[in-house]
């Protein structure tokens, strides 16, 4: 009998008799945090699975079949141009309206595919950093200084993350670069502009599908609100026909799964999610049982599916758990996040970009949850911090960073981001106080 393997059980099971003695079942804070907890990993689900994640998993599925490796390596890979690979990366967020998880089957697909170590974490940090619909809600409610502030720093974070990952990591980069060049071109199937097209389809599913009320009831962006179904449901009739024509996707499946998802929208006309969730199923069934490439799509989808969906839902929970949802409590009491963020001391804004960085924001929700907290005394500095570090990660997002890149370079992408969140807040927050 091996006793130092059945010591380590025995403390195992020592331990979790203890947390289940202990377990604080019956205190209000702890009841309560664990209703936090189901009820963010609900709405979760409700929100964001369906509508975000499932078809970046399609995006990210794809760009592993219908990319060449070659292509990805030209533009993004450790021996690409350093201009156009970062200069791509930094502002692709202002294309991409996501939050820090939807961006993670992305950076997974073209980290995977040979990105080069700087631009993909550059990618992965401008992703939700650089949403422009949170840009502009950030200067109409927070004020045009810190909305200008955000953009700006975000795409210089991005730059500077990217090649300081580089860096730090230049070794195995360089590694990388020089089995890279020992590949052979591979063959393109399909012109350029069919992929672009077909690429475009499915990003414009995701971002209209996920389309955020802006502040105003009026102007270009709620028009594109109000109208933002009727824009996806064109985009999801040319992702159809792009699929018959260069696909070879016969057209009778994509009727079939095409006039239930019709009826459905005529019928409950306020109820989307219904034709959508058909849809995704429709576009489920016809790929998995298809065989060539369109098979492997749906295979490499769902590769990135069993991947990050099971860490991203348990991250979920466990930051529900302890900070709570927008204006709910976890069992972190929120007054004592707002009293340790006033002022422009080092240690507010550390703080903050420590709650940011693991805390979980959708899309859109900074905004009035740092609204809320600067009406409670937290200073410029620290609410910059924050909307640098928040949208950017969670600890849902970290986990699965983790399971992609290893944990070392997730450690090193973590504190890069907390502390140049922490130093920018500083700065800001001693110009404008």
């Amino acid at each position: 009998m091996n006793w130092k393997t059945e010591w380590k059980k025995l403390a195992l099971i020592v331990v979790c008799f203890l947390a289940a003695f202990y377990l604080p079942i019956g205190s209000g804070s702890f009841d309560n945090a664990i209703f936090e907890a189901l009820h963010l990993i609900k709405w979760y689900a409700r929100e964001h699975v369906l509508l975000c994640l499932i078809p970046a998993f399609f995006i990210a599925g794809a760009i592993g079949v219908f990319i060449s490796q070659a292509s990805v390596m030209k533009y993004l890979g450790a021996k690409a141009k350093k201009v156009l690979a970062y200069g791509v990366a930094s502002v692709s967020g202002t294309i991409l309206a996501v939050c820090s998880c939807t961006v993670l089957p992305l950076f997974a697909g073209i980290y995977n595919m040979g990105a080069g170590l700087g631009p993909a974490t550059a990618f992965l940090y401008s992703g939700p950093a650089i949403n422009v619909l949170a840009i502009i809600l950030t200067a109409r409610v927070l004020g045009m200084e810190l909305g200008i502030a955000r953009a700006v720093g975000a795409i210089l974070f991005s730059i500077v993350i990217g090649l300081l990952m580089h860096f730090i990591f230049r070794k195995e980069e360089r590694q990388k670069a020089e089995a890279q060049m020992m590949m052979p071109e591979a063959q393109v199937k399909r012109p350029l502009w069919q992929n672009i097209l077909y690429f475009a389809s499915m990003v414009a599913i995701l971002v209209f599908a996920n389309w955020g009320k802006p502040a105003e009831s009026s102007g270009i962006w709620y028009m594109l609100y109000s109208s933002k179904w009727l824009i996806t449901s064109v985009f999801a009739v040319l992702l159809g026909i792009f699929l018959i024509l260069w696909f070879e996707i016969k057209w009778w499946k994509i009727v079939l799964t095409a006039i239930p998802a019709a009826a459905l929208s005529f019928i409950f006309p306020h109820e989307p999610m219904l034709p959508f969730a058909v849809g995704v199923i429709g576009l489920s069934v016809i790929t998995s049982t298809n065989k060539g490439e369109t098979g492997e799509w749906f295979g490499s989808s769902w590769t990135f599916a069993k991947q990050i969906l099971p860490l991203l839902l348990f991250g979920v929970l466990i930051a529900g758990f302890l900070l709570g949802r927008p204006n709910h409590e976890g069992i972190i009491p929120s007054n004592w996040v707002s009293g340790l963020v006033g002022g422009n001391s080092l240690w507010a804004n550390f703080f903050a970009s420590i709650v940011g960085a693991f805390m979980y924001f959708a899309t859109l929700t900074e905004v009035p949850i740092i609204q809320g907290l600067i009406g409670n005394g937290m200073g410029k500095g620290p609410a910059l911090a924050l909307l640098l570090a928040g949208p950017a990660l969670s600890l849902p997002n970290m986990l699965v960073i983790r399971s992609i890149m290893g944990t070392r370079k997730t450690v090193v992408f973590v504190l890069l981001v907390v502390v140049m969140a922490t130093i920018t807040g500083m700065i800001y927050g001693a110009i404008f106080s």
